[in-house]
């Protein structure tokens, strides 16, 4: 369960000059009352660029749950077996997620997966096609969702991989998965070129053809790690704030702006409302280049005075984001 003492807000600003063009003009007052009266957590700030396998929300969440943090080595898949109470035994994991790559002469597009309208029927016959040729390169595939597989083996230890949310509708050949295994590296690198010339011409794509469906024509490796005993939390599982995040990757400003807009005034002025009322609170603030968390702590007469006249801190944050 979700600690409602800690909102974690992802994509809550953008490097992109429509973002910040909205936010100039943005009114967001239960933000502003909540940022002069928290303080800066140093210990949770983060700071990455654009072109980070791990986006600053992922970074946010793991180190709330006690997982390692290193760029592109959250161990997800792992992390998701210890939630289903089973072990990670010290293997390495990844999810895979069927998808489909749109190919032109400058870019290799990864298409939204929900857009497959793969069921659990046509995503285990898919898998069962393609798990042989894992199994060839010591990779076991095992069912977990319609979108989702979970894999084990010795070529995704050590591995950075991105999460779809920084690839998808975005050229993948920015995040390929790199290893400090080189071969590793290239035998990942093949079967994603085996995966295209096999389901190229398979009758499961000309199955789903003739039924308007669109073709699977790739995967993404993501979540990729080793996870040797469950990690014990170091705080509640913050609020993940989603509303944001879809309007943002697809850069629809006007939409995410009405969306921070419904933010501030339903779970901001909520939290607000605690802060208020001397409760301890949290709020972890997202971009697409870093992260700042604000918490409720002791302060000085002189700090309370300061902070009322603070107008620039809600822009000073968001420009570091």
């Amino acid at each position: 369960m979700s600690d409602m003492h800690h909102l974690l807000i992802p994509y809550a600003a953008s490097a992109s000059e429509g973002a910040q063009q909205t936010l100039d003009g943005l009114a967001l007052p239960h933000l502003a009352a909540l940022l002069a009266r928290l303080t800066p957590d140093t210990s949770r700030a983060h700071w990455g660029d654009e072109n980070s396998y791990s986006s600053p929300a992922e970074v946010a969440l793991a180190h709330s749950l006690g997982l390692p943090t290193q760029d592109g080595r959250i161990p997800w898949a792992a992390w998701h077996r210890a939630q289903q109470g089973l072990s990670a035994d010290g293997s390495a994991w990844a999810f895979i997620t069927p998808c489909q790559w749109q190919v032109s002469t400058n870019h290799v597009t990864l298409g939204d997966p929900a857009q497959l309208a793969l069921d659990e029927v046509a995503s285990r016959a898919l898998l069962d096609i393609v798990a042989p040729w894992f199994a060839e390169d010591g990779i076991a595939l095992t069912y977990d969702q319609p979108t989702r597989w979970l894999a084990q083996g010795a070529p995704l230890q050590d591995l950075a991989t991105a999460s779809l949310e920084r690839v998808l509708c975005r050229d993948v050949r920015t995040w390929m998965p790199q290893g400090t295994d080189k071969q590793a590296t290239r035998t990942l690198q093949r079967l994603f070129s085996e995966m295209q010339m096999l389901l190229y011409t398979h009758a499961f794509n000309d199955e789903r053809g003739s039924q308007g469906l669109p073709t699977v024509n790739a995967f993404w490796v993501h979540g990729a790690g080793q996870l040797p005993s469950p990690p014990a939390a170091t705080t509640g599982v913050p609020h993940i704030e989603p509303s944001l995040q879809t309007l943002a990757l697809g850069e629809d400003w006007r939409a995410w702006a009405a969306a921070w807009q419904a933010l501030d005034a339903g779970p901001l002025a909520q939290l607000r409302q605690q802060a208020e009322q001397g409760r301890p609170v949290r709020l972890t603030l997202c971009g697409d280049r870093g992260v700042q968390s604000f918490h409720t702590v002791p302060r000085s007469l002189l700090q309370k005075v300061q902070s009322l006249f603070s107008p620039q801190r809600l822009k000073d944050v968001r420009n570091k984001l």
